[in-house]
């Protein structure tokens, strides 16, 4: 099954830009075969893919190239072992490249080596599986990322001291005229100092990736630049062949232009990266290289050599490289970063340990029982990743203005031109064309939203708040009305057997027996705590046992059917509670759950029942009372006795007519859909299976308890997912999801502000093109910044 399962897929792009790059990349990436969803974070300059079963990483490249991109690729060499001849290089070389990943693969018989270019996704492991599978021994002899990002960084950096230098003495008779100093550059000394600006390094980058926009047909940011700096830059050679010379000339102005938006441009790529710093948080915590015991002896390997099964040995100080069980020692481990516990958790043999996880005191060994690839960390930056790329459904209004902006611009600055050479303005009607072109930020607009998204999910995951999508937060943002399981929720979900009643001539140690054999088998709390009880009570075998959802289970005992569950389930079977009501009804005053044993053979008949209570979490109330100062209305759904609900809700605050019980998971449902009805925005809060359906049926569901504990479905059910089950970071989650959604607001007000106030100056002639740019530049530099801030939020 897992070979027909999509795979996700982070790949990094370089030489995007804008808005239009990130639909340029994505409809790109869409039209590769296999592709099945693409979605592109401008500010991380990656796209997370979603890829169908037998997709080729040598079409992903190619589409990237051709749309003027560039991936990053990992140059990997293996040594084989058993290669001789032609038909034997062409096994491997088929082996080889059909391993996931794979973009290009040379063998060499001389070499007795195979060179492969594949993406850094791609695991060593399989490309060593690949080659043992056709019948060859290998080893991974060298690998080199190639990282299009950092060279493309030094280009930057390349052409924008170039852009600068040629465009400082340009300047400087503008800059030295308030000091009384009257002196300019000969046209000839203007236009090369221009010109190696416009058509050198610095410009031909604007050039080459405005032409790749509208090949693509969508234009950007860059055309806007290309055409501004180069009419400017057209209208100066123009006027200094008919003569003009000295402050006549507009030569500073296109070469500023360029040289202002590459400043920007750089100033943004570091603040872009710095949005990212949560995840890079996250992806820090695997160490390179792991000391396993191998041979006999104890040696010092790269990560990806460790397998399932290995001993690994941590000394204090060391991160854990792998999900594992302590084998040798005793330690402190620190997992801040993992569930946003802050205090050291003891941690002794049998005990498992989690990768990312510091040891803080202990001389310790573990056994692997994951690989680096799938443990509780990997997982961890798989989610933030695929998060961080997802849009929330606010960015539609962005998306949509950014892809009618260029055009717009366009006609507009059109328009102004028309209407300044009808005014008789001259060569001044073409500048303030241009300074409409310059102005205008479609890259604002575009970093808008993700810049905080991405900052926000990343500050969420750093403090145990997994969150699935953009869209997720952004509902959470807006919740009104949370709703609580209870059992594992508001209370421990560690229940204890505290009394057993039974009908005469029953004993309550045969009740208690029969509720044992029912409870065979069963994953449910309450079945759980009978089994723990079940010491010195007599061993009855149950067979064919059925669960019933919601309501309890039955089981064939001594050739009697026997059942075992909740009031509404002896209700349909018709069997009468009357003689032990009185006990339950004081039972479930103190807030203990109530389960019945019947029979129905040969008639239904009452033979007892079990009490169990659950001690409430003790940051519940505290927990509850911030999502009550947060403007939030509380609601407690239980499948427990009403009674039962009320006591609990009531130790906790809870408002009687908030606190509903005896539902079955139908009736949540019914709940759930009569607030959304309502016009309430609901968030359903639950660790359990039963409490799965619910979760999705919400506007936003959140699971208690990380994957792995039992709470898998409740997890992928969920848009928030605690990695400790602590009630309090709930209310952090909505106070980080509200800050998230006002930087957002924020960003796009900013965004719309500018573009409405800037571009009506820039027509107005108000506005001259060199300092149109450096406006524009320090537009997108504002969104980032103020998305930056969130970096600092605190609950």
């Amino acid at each position: 099954m897992d070979a027909l399962r999509p795979l996700d897929l982070s790949v990094l792009i370089s030489g995007m830009h804008c808005a239009a790059c990130v639909r340029n990349v994505e409809r790109a990436l869409k039209r590769v075969p296999g592709v099945l969803q693409a979605d592109v974070l401008l500010t991380e300059n990656r796209a997370q893919l979603s890829l169908a079963p037998g997709w080729q990483a040598a079409l992903l490249v190619q589409a990237l190239q051709e749309a003027g991109y560039e991936a990053p690729l990992t140059q990997a060499t293996l040594q084989v072992d058993g290669l001789h001849d032609s038909p034997q290089a062409e096994r491997l070389q088929a082996a080889l490249q059909a391993v996931p990943g794979v973009v290009g693969v040379n063998v060499n018989l001389a070499l007795a080596s195979a060179r492969i270019q594949a993406l850094p996704a791609t695991e060593a492991q399989a490309l060593v599986a690949a080659a043992q599978s056709v019948g060859f021994r290998a080893a991974l002899k060298t690998t080199q990322t190639d990282d299009p990002l950092a060279r493309e960084q030094a280009l930057l950096r390349r052409d924008l001291a170039l852009a600068w230098l040629a465009t400082l003495p340009l300047l400087a008779p503008m800059l030295l005229m308030p000091f009384g100093v009257h002196a300019a550059w000969p046209p000839l000394v203007q236009a090369l100092l221009a010109g190696a600006v416009q058509f050198g390094p610095p410009g031909w980058r604007l050039y080459r990736a405005a032409w790749a926009g509208l090949k693509a047909r969508t234009p950007g940011m860059d055309l806007l630049v290309a055409l501004g700096s180069s009419a400017a830059f057209g209208l100066s050679a123009w006027l200094a062949f008919r003569g003009a010379s000295g402050h006549a000339l507009f030569f500073e102005s296109g070469a500023a232009i360029v040289a202002f938006v590459l400043l920007g441009r750089w100033l943004e790529s570091r603040a872009k990266r710095a949005t990212g710093g949560a995840l890079r948080e996250l992806q820090a915590l695997a160490p390179s290289t792991v000391e396993l015991h191998r041979n006999g002896q104890w040696q010092t390997l790269p990560l990806a050599k460790l397998q399932v099964g290995d001993t690994v040995r941590l000394k204090p100080g060391q991160r854990v490289p792998c999900d594992g069980v302590l084998s040798a020692g005793r330690t402190h481990v620190n997992e801040a970063h993992l569930s946003g516990e802050p205090l050291p958790v003891t941690r002794e043999v049998g005990q498992p340990l989690r990768a990312g996880s510091l040891n803080l005191d202990g001389a310790i060994e573990l056994r692997a029982t994951a690989l680096p690839a799938a443990s509780s960390l990997a997982q961890l930056v798989r989610l933030v990743e695929s998060a961080q790329a997802s849009k929330a459904p606010i960015q539609r209004l962005a998306d949509t203005w950014s892809a009618r902006f260029v055009p717009a611009v366009l006609a507009l600055s059109a328009l102004t031109l028309a209407g300044w050479t009808l005014a008789g303005a001259g060569s001044n009607a073409l500048l303030h064309a241009v300074a409409v072109l310059v102005v205008a930020c479609p890259c604002a607009l575009g970093l808008a939203t993700p810049a905080a998204v991405v900052v926000g999910i990343g500050q969420a995951a750093l403090r145990g708040l997994v969150v699935r999508d953009a869209g997720a937060l952004e509902t959470l943002a807006g919740v009104n009305r949370m709703a609580f399981d209870k059992t594992g929720t508001l209370t421990l979900g560690q229940p204890q057997l505290v009394q057993v009643e039974a009908v005469a001539p029953l004993s309550r140690l045969e009740a208690q027996a029969l509720a044992s054999a029912l409870a065979q088998g069963s994953e449910h709390p309450l079945a759980r705590a009978l089994l723990r009880a079940q010491d010195g009570v007599p061993t009855v075998v149950a067979m064919n046992a059925r669960a019933h959802a919601g309501l309890g289970v039955q089981a064939e005992v001594e050739g009697r059917q026997m059942h075992m569950g909740s009031s509404r389930y002896m209700a349909e079977l018709g069997v009468s509670t009357r003689a032990l009501e009185a006990s339950s009804l004081a039972l479930a005053q103190r807030g203990c759950s109530i389960s019945w044993i019947a029979t129905t053979t040969p008639q239904p008949s009452l033979l007892g029942l079990l009490a169990f209570a659950d001690a409430p979490r003790p940051e519940a109330q505290a927990a509850l009372a911030r999502l009550k100062a947060q403007g939030l209305t509380l609601s407690l759904l239980s499948g427990d006795r009403p009674e039962s609900a009320q006591a609990v809700g009531a130790a906790l605050g809870m408002a009687a007519d908030d606190v509903h019980g005896g539902l079955l998971p139908a009736d949540k449902l019914s709940s759930l859909a009569a607030w959304r009805v309502q016009g309430e925005r609901v968030a359903m809060v639950g660790d359990g299976l039963n409490d799965a359906p619910a979760l999705a049926a919400a506007d936003v569901g959140i699971a208690m308890a990380p994957p792995g504990q039992g709470t898998d479905v409740a997890a992928q059910a969920a848009g928030l997912t605690l990695m400790k089950p602590d009630l309090r970071h709930i209310a952090d989650g909505v106070a980080l999801a509200r800050a998230t959604l006002r930087v957002i607001r924020q960003n796009l007000v900013w965004a719309f502000g500018f573009n409405a106030v800037m571009i009506p100056l820039a027509m107005a002639g108000r506005l001259e093109p060199m300092w149109a740019a450096a406006a524009m530049a320090g537009s997108s530099l504002m969104v980032v910044g103020n998305a930056l801030r969130l970096r600092r939020w605190r609950p």
